[in-house]
């Protein structure tokens, strides 16, 4: 068999980068949850060894104050987008149960016919 073109992966560079920004986050989030539910507690305990595990991929001081706003931003931005496409699912859904009113306003209450309760 001969050899092949292919090469190995290269890494995502800004990929990578993007991803220690949202370490960064991470960990100050695990920092507040540890003092939230204390250090010495069974949760705080777990929240210390995850935030351990954290901080050595994403060491104190590897992400920026800029970048943790932008994390925040993007992630403002995909839970906006998320919201949207589900109340427009919703609303599909009630056009197509012949819906079109309120939720709750008839219908049957979603159960097949003899399967409600008596």
């Amino acid at each position: 068999m001969g050899s092949t073109g292919a090469v190995s992966p290269t890494p995502n560079r800004g990929g990578e980068a993007a991803a220690m920004q949202v370490l960064g986050n991470v960990a100050q989030l695990l920092t507040h949850a540890l003092t939230q539910a204390g250090a010495t507690s069974e949760l705080g305990g777990k929240i210390l060894d995850l935030l351990k595990s954290v901080s050595k991929l994403a060491p104190p001081g590897s992400s920026s104050a800029a970048g943790q706003k932008n994390v925040m931003d993007q992630a403002q931005l995909r839970n906006a987008q998320q919201n949207q496409m589900a109340q427009q699912m919703r609303q599909r859904m009630m056009q197509s149960q012949g819906g079109g009113g309120p939720p709750g306003a008839g219908g049957g209450g979603g159960m097949p016919p003899g399967m409600g309760a008596a």
